[in-house]
């Protein structure tokens, strides 16, 4: 054991350490929760789904969508997408990018 430090003090940073740890966990929370359209101007949700292809963004105060840039993230389930709108910062219906659907007729 070190010099000068007892075991007591040691037991009493074990809380502080604790703390310090949780809330780094709750800002790594932060940074990867879903991003949120109505934060984002249209551009920069646009933006957000071609620079990824494929981005699950929240919508609403308890909703969420997935927004894809083209028909290869609907595959193999179905070969066909639909424009796929939401409300932005500057846009209340932003064609933010598009969603996969399923013809009546698709087997």
């Amino acid at each position: 054991m070190a010099k000068g430090v007892s075991v007591r003090s040691g037991i009493a940073l074990v809380p502080i350490a604790i703390a310090l740890f949780l809330s780094g966990q709750s800002s790594l929370q932060a940074q990867s929760a879903r991003p949120d359209t109505r934060q984002l101007t249209c551009a920069q949700a646009q933006s957000l789904v071609k620079q990824r292809g494929s981005v699950v963004m929240t919508t609403g105060p308890s909703t969420f969508d997935r927004f894809i840039s083209d028909v290869r993230y609907c595959l193999p389930e179905t070969n066909m997408m639909r424009p796929k709108f939401a409300a932005t910062k500057d846009n209340p219906k932003c064609p933010v990018g598009n969603r996969c659907f399923r013809s009546r007729n698709f087997r």
